[in-house]
């Protein structure tokens, strides 16, 4: 896997960096961003974040009109009458460990000094950790965005008032409480949750956030264990031993897991698994898992997060503001989440009392006893 990675690398380099100069040529005067995702093309989080991402850009006149969105979004490359924009993406959510990470900031940083871009934007943690800091107190400004619960943590700002660098952008402060809250309120004889997660860079900084809320009694229910592993066959063993201690599960996210083979296991495959298999309720925090069949989550849209970061990056380039000085910012708005087989199958009647912004409806496969598996 890591010569893979490494051969890919380098002949995208080579690639961009022989056409570079042409491009350059051909573009001269035109604004140049580069786009850094942490994930795949194909992750709902990602998609999300491109949307709000390419609507602030077409709002303020970047792109020329919603074909060339259209575009950019199927080819991760497009040139309109003032910018020329490409995209490259690290995905971190299978390959997660740090030499494969580095290998790929490395590969990145190659086609970005041969694309010589106006500004970059850092989609989430990994791109942030990995590619952030080659990048630092550089020319170029860069804007993150998705950042897990604080922009301190990678050491591109110095701080919330003053980031002092050319670093600034949009993080997440987390919406843990609200989702275990927002279970308790649907379903209010939980007493007792454990975490489900798997294990990398932004779901560590996740699940250690609700450890932190259990140990100050920030929340309404008693957090029993975590179980945070890349592996899926320790994965499912855990989900099906704590659902016999536990009232209910925070699932973090299962976007990671890897087969005894040490092959990627698709959303979808564990999801059936998993909704098959559990018997007690679920929250968590992204849209795609409720969509997928989970019983309920409250989420800071990734949408608004990609449009956040644009919005900046055009306060950068266009009014004059300095990263330095630029104080970085959460969207406000929150999105909480049912899905309604889900609540049927717990004999929940939800209504829109609740505040649920946004109901989804899934077929569920049928249920299997507790000690069942694919």
């Amino acid at each position: 896997m890591k010569v893979k990675i490494v051969l890919v690398v380098a002949f995208m380099g080579i690639f961009l960096t022989g056409a570079g100069d042409a491009a350059v040529k051909k573009t001269s005067g035109k604004i140049r961003l580069l786009v850094v995702s942490s994930y795949h093309k194909g992750y709902a989080w990602s998609k999300e974040t491109n949307k709000g991402l390419c609507a602030a850009l077409l709002k303020f006149g970047y792109f020329d009109d919603k074909r060339q969105v259209e575009a950019f979004t199927n080819i991760d490359a497009v040139e309109t009458s003032k910018m020329v924009m490409n995209k490259f993406w690290m995905d971190a959510k299978r390959l997660s460990s740090e030499a494969e990470m580095e290998t790929m900031a490395k590969g990145i940083y190659v086609i970005a000094r041969a694309f010589n871009p106006t500004l970059i934007f850092l989609g989430d943690d990994e791109a942030a950790r990995y590619v952030g800091g080659k990048f630092l107190d550089t020319k170029i400004p860069v804007v993150f965005w998705g950042l897990n619960n604080t922009p301190l943590k990678y050491g591109l700002v110095d701080s919330m008032e003053k980031p002092g660098h050319n670093v600034t952008g949009v993080y997440q402060t987390g919406t843990y409480a609200e989702a275990i809250f927002f279970l308790k309120k649907l379903v209010p004889g939980v007493k007792t949750f454990a975490v489900l997660s798997g294990d990398s860079a932004g779901a560590r900084s996740h699940y250690k956030a609700i450890e932190y809320l259990d140990r100050t009694g920030a929340l309404p229910v008693k957090l029993v264990e975590t179980a945070a592993t890349n592996d899926y066959g320790i994965w499912k063993k855990k989900a099906l031993e704590l659902q016999k201690k536990v009232d209910a599960f925070f699932v973090v996210n299962y976007a990671g897991l890897k087969d005894s083979s040490g092959n990627y296991v698709s959303l979808e495959e564990v999801a059936e698994w998993y909704l098959s298999s559990i018997k007690i309720p679920e929250t968590g925090l992204q849209h795609q898992f409720v969509k997928q069949g989970m019983l309920c989550g409250v989420e800071d849209p990734g949408y608004d997060q990609g449009f956040e970061a644009a919005v900046i990056a055009h306060d950068l380039l266009d009014k004059g503001a300095e990263p330095a000085t630029y104080r970085p910012r959460t969207p406000k708005r929150v999105i909480r989440m049912v899905n309604r087989q889900r609540a049927h199958m717990f004999n929940i009647k939800v209504t829109r009392e609740f505040g649920i912004e946004e109901f989804t409806d899934t077929s569920l496969p049928p249920m299997k006893e507790a000690n069942g598996d694919k």
